[in-house]
């Protein structure tokens, strides 16, 4: 017998997951790197911005618009607009981490867009924004027409589906990159700040496989074996 379990379920486990990743970048960042601010003589401290709206502003809250339509009970007019505004707060603080990144590398003289890392993140953000431009334009205002609607609906979800993996795969990818530096200027290879950086990125991974399992789980199981009036 085939074991099926409800999408429910399967977003409380990322809710979890989302705290957790959202503490440890914050640790990470505001104990280990010092804080966050956009302006300061400390360089890096503006760079810090950058991971943590990534994380918790783009990936997280991404990931929860997307499991918005499994994990509440309410209408779904009511979801459909939940949905939408988190998207849009998730692309909006991405773009101001991205902005962070830039203002980092600009004030403190380092290049621009050299690393994969940069390549698909920009790539990312763009159809990202494009994907919520399409929904915005097809499901809300000024709204397609039913068959419009009901064509459109499989792609957004599968197109949502391969932006929000490819934002996680370039989150990791950012994990890496700036692990790499770090290490390379001296930090411990099994310091607990290197645990941290790779504990942070595992928990990314799980949250984002949590996301897409809630996504494609059905809302309710069905008994094959349950009884109904004739």
């Amino acid at each position: 017998m085939a074991l099926r379990v409800s999408a429910l379920p399967l977003t409380y486990v990322a809710h979890v997951l989302a705290v957790a990743a959202a503490v440890l970048v914050l640790v990470w960042n505001i104990h280990f790197r010092g804080g966050l601010a956009f302006e300061s003589t400390n360089k890096n401290l503006i760079f810090n911005i950058h991971p943590v709206l990534m994380l918790i502003g783009f990936i997280i809250l991404g990931g929860e618009a997307i499991i918005s339509y499994k994990a509440l009970p309410w209408r779904k007019d009511v979801k459909k607009q939940i949905h939408l505004v988190l998207h849009a707060i998730a692309l909006i603080l991405g773009i101001v981490g991205i902005y962070a990144a830039f203002k980092f590398h600009n004030e403190s003289n380092i290049a621009n867009l050299y690393s994969l890392h940069s390549w698909i993140g920009l790539g990312t953000i763009v159809l990202y924004g494009i994907q919520w431009l399409f929904g915005f334009v097809v499901f809300f205002f000024p709204g397609g027409s039913s068959a419009i609607r009901s064509d459109s609906l499989p792609w957004h979800v599968l197109f949502g589906m391969f932006v929000y993996v490819l934002a996680v795969c370039t989150a990791l990818l950012g994990f890496l990159e700036k692990l790499t530096f770090l290490e390379s200027s001296g930090l411990l290879k099994y310091g607990p700040e290197a645990f941290l950086v790779n504990f942070t990125a595992i928990v990314t991974i799980l949250f984002g496989a949590f996301v897409v399992f809630s996504a494609v789980a059905p809302a309710q199981v069905v008994d094959d074996f349950s009884y109904s009036s004739i």
